[in-house]
C-alpha cells in the first residue's frame, strides 16, 4: 500500500527542483525493510533528474552499484557489448588469458564511466534551470499578486522548458506554475495551447480548460471560459459550447463579450436568425443594464451589415434603436462609425451626405452626451467634410469647427 502511495508521489512531485524531502522519505521506507534492490532502483531513477541536491543521491547510487551484481547495473544489451569488448581486446593477448574477476572489474570500469556521464548529464541539466530556480521566491498558493518579476521568471522558465522538448519535464513546470499561478488566466491559457500542440492530447486540454474555469479563474475574467467554449465547438460539441455560454451569463449576466460570443456561436452553427435571437432576448432582459443594451445592438446591426450585407437593415436598428440609448457614446459613435464606412459615388454622394449629417445633428442635440464626447465626435464628422466633402463642405467645416472648439 504505501509502496503504491510513494510511486503516486513519484509521478506527482518526483521532478520537482526541491524533491529532495520525497526522495528520502522514499528511500527510508525502502531501507527500513533493507530492500537494496528497491533502493538502487529508486537511485537509478533519482540521479537523472534535475535537483538541488543531485550530487548526494549520485554518490550514494555510485556506491551501492559497486555492491549490486553487473546485471542490475546496466541494460542487458549494453553489458553483452562491453564484455564483447572486453574479451575482443583480451583475445590480443592469447599469452596473458584474463580470470573471470579482472573481466568483470573491467566491466565495471566500463559501467562506472557510463555512470559519470550520467552524472555529468544531470549537472548541466541542473545548472540550466539553477537561474530559473533561484527567482522563484514563491512556490505555493497565495491569494495575494506576485510581482512582476516573478511573473517574468515563470515565462522564461516555461520558454525554456518548452524549447527543451521533453514533454514530461515540460508539464510538470506548468502544473508547478499553476500551484503558484492559479489566479492568472494567461498561464492557464498557455498551457491549454501548448497541450493542445502536443498529439492526441484532446482530453488533457480539456482538463485544463475544466481545471481553470470551475476552480481557479475568477467568473469576473469569464476569457478562459469563452476559450474553453471555442475548442468544444472546435472538437464537435457546440452544445457544450453553448452551455459553457449559459453558464456564464448564469453567474454573469449582461456581460457583452459572452453574449455577443454566444450570438456568433448560434451563427456559425444554425445562422443568422438563430444569432439575431440571442440578441433580442438578451436586449429584452431586464436583469441588463443600459450600457450593456446599447452595445448589443450596434452588434446585432453589425452584424446584419458585415455578416448579411444589408445596410439598410443595420440602419433600421440603429435608428430604431437610437431613442433608448441617447447616453452611451459607444452606440453613437458606431452609428457615425457605420455611416462613415459606407462607400459613395458621385450619384450617391448628396444622400449619404444627408444621412451622415443626420446622425451628427441627433449627436449634437437629441444625445446626451458629454461636451468633451461631442467634440470627440465631431472630429469624425469634420475629418469626412475634408476628405470626402463636396465644393462647399469648407463652410460647414469652419462651423462645426467655430461651434465646437470655440
Amino acid at each position: 500500500m504505501l509502496n503504491r502511495l510513494f510511486e503516486r508521489g513519484a509521478s506527482c512531485v518526483g521532478l520537482d527542483f526541491l524533491a529532495h524531502p520525497f526522495w528520502d522519505k522514499y528511500l527510508e521506507f525502502e531501507d527500513r525493510w533493507e530492500a537494496h534492490d528497491k533502493i538502487f532502483a529508486i537511485l537509478s531513477r533519482v540521479v537523472h533528474i534535475p535537483m538541488h541536491q543531485y550530487a548526494r543521491y549520485f554518490e550514494k547510487f555510485r556506491q551501492l552499484a559497486h555492491t549490486r551484481p553487473v546485471s542490475e547495473l546496466l541494460p542487458a544489451d549494453v553489458l553483452a557489448k562491453y564484455s564483447e569488448e572486453i574479451m575482443s581486446e583480451a583475445s590480443n593477448y592469447p599469452s596473458a588469458p584474463k580470470g573471470e574477476l579482472e573481466v568483470e572489474r573491467e566491466l565495471r570500469a566500463k559501467i562506472d564511466n557510463d555512470h559519470m556521464t550520467i552524472f555529468t548529464n544531470t549537472q548541466t541539466e541542473t545548472t540550466k534551470r539553477w537561474t530559473y530556480e533561484s527567482e522563484v521566491k514563491r512556490p505555493y498558493f497565495h491569494v495575494t499578486e506576485l510581482d512582476i518579476h516573478q511573473l517574468v521568471n515563470w515565462r522564461k522558465y516555461l520558454d525554456f522548458e518548452e524549447a527543451e522538448g521533453n514533454y514530461v519535464r515540460a508539464q510538470f513546470l506548468y502544473e508547478r506554475c499553476l500551484v503558484t499561478c492559479a489566479f492568472y488566466d494567461e498561464f492557464w491559457f498557455r498551457y491549454a495551447r501548448w497541450m493542445l500542440a502536443q498529439e492526441g492530447k484532446e482530453e488533457e486540454v480539456r482538463n485544463i480548460y475544466q481545471r481553470a474555469s470551475t476552480l481557479y479563474v475568477p467568473i469576473s475574467r469569464p476569457g478562459i471560459r469563452l476559450q474553453y467554449a471555442y475548442f468544444e465547438e472546435s472538437a464537435g460539441r457546440p452544445d457544450v459550447s453553448q452551455e459553457i455560454h449559459e453558464a456564464i451569463l448564469f453567474r454573469l449576466p449582461g456581460n457583452v463579450e459572452t453574449i455577443v460570443s454566444w450570438a456568433n456561436l448560434q451563427r456559425r452553427q444554425s445562422g443568422l436568425d438563430a444569432a439575431i435571437e440571442v440578441y433580442k432576448n438578451q436586449i429584452d432582459s431586464p436583469s441588463i443594464d443600459i450600457h450593456s443594451k446599447a452595445a448589443l445592438v450596434v452588434d446585432w446591426a453589425f452584424l446584419l451589415w458585415k455578416i448579411n450585407g444589408s445596410v439598410d437593415a443595420a440602419r433600421q436598428v440603429f435608428e430604431t434603436n437610437a431613442q433608448w440609448y441617447p447616453s452611451s457614446r459607444q452606440f453613437w459613435e458606431r452609428y457615425l462609425q457605420f455611416e462613415l464606412e459606407q462607400p459613395t459615388s458621385t450619384a450617391s454622394e448628396s444622400g449619404q451626405y444627408t444621412k451622415i449629417k443626420q446622425v451628427f445633428d441627433d449627436i449634437r442635440r437629441k444625445a446626451r452626451l458629454s461636451t468633451a464626447t461631442v467634440k470627440d465626435l465631431s472630429h469624425y464628422y469634420m475629418e469626412y467634410l475634408q476628405q470626402r466633402g463636396t465644393r462647399d463642405a469648407m463652410k460647414e467645416f469652419l462651423q462645426v469647427d467655430r461651434e465646437i472648439n470655440g
